[in-house]
């Protein structure tokens, strides 16, 4: 072989090879949703959490529960790369708007993410469970919890055991959605 062909096809294989790395973490990254365009809310609202637990902090926050009781949200953390939240309560209906929510919905059609699960309701709070699924895997998880006077979006990060979820239901600022998942086993 000519050195100037090795030389090339070594160039081309370490391109495709970084090419590959790139997509492969862009793909690994694509649970994140980015939610920082909601933090203008904060100004209107009456109350607001943020969670951010990358992957460092939850391994730091597993070794808090270290009560035989907490096992259970110890065994769903596990894995769990990272959980985001921001909620705002507002005083008065009308603070946020449709399109608040609709930069954080036009992240979930993203290829790989599927709505699992969507309860509406007019005077109570309406939410919508989506998952990004790598295969068989499931890779993250975002819900979206709003009501006339209320928005919450949680983002997980990493393999999420559905069964399981409802353990960290009233931890992290992560709303009730085991009753949702549950509507929608009876319905298949």
């Amino acid at each position: 072989m000519k050195p100037l062909f090795r030389n090339s096809l070594k160039a081309i294989t370490v391109s495709v090879l970084l090419l590959l790395t790139t997509v492969a973490s862009v793909r690994a990254q694509s649970a994140k949703l980015q939610m920082d365009q909601l933090d203008v809310l904060a100004n209107k609202a009456s109350e607001t959490v943020e969670v951010k637990l990358d992957e460092h902090l939850m391994q730091t926050t597993a070794k808090f529960f270290s009560d035989p009781d907490d096992a259970e949200i110890k065994e769903v953390l596990k894995g769990v790369k990272g959980i985001y939240v921001k909620r705002f309560e507002f005083e008065k209906e009308g603070e946020y708007s449709e399109a608040d929510l609709e930069s954080i919905r036009s992240q979930l059609r993203n290829p790989g993410w599927t709505r699992i699960v969507s309860v509406g309701s007019k005077k109570e709070i309406s939410i919508e469970v989506y998952l990004l699924q790598n295969g068989d895997q499931i890779g993250g998880m975002a819900v979206l919890a709003t009501g006339s006077r209320e928005m919450t979006v949680v983002n997980i990060i990493g393999p999420v055991d559905l069964d399981k979820l409802t353990k960290l239901e009233g931890s992290f600022g992560v709303p009730p959605v085991g009753d949702a998942i549950r509507q929608r086993e009876k319905k298949k």
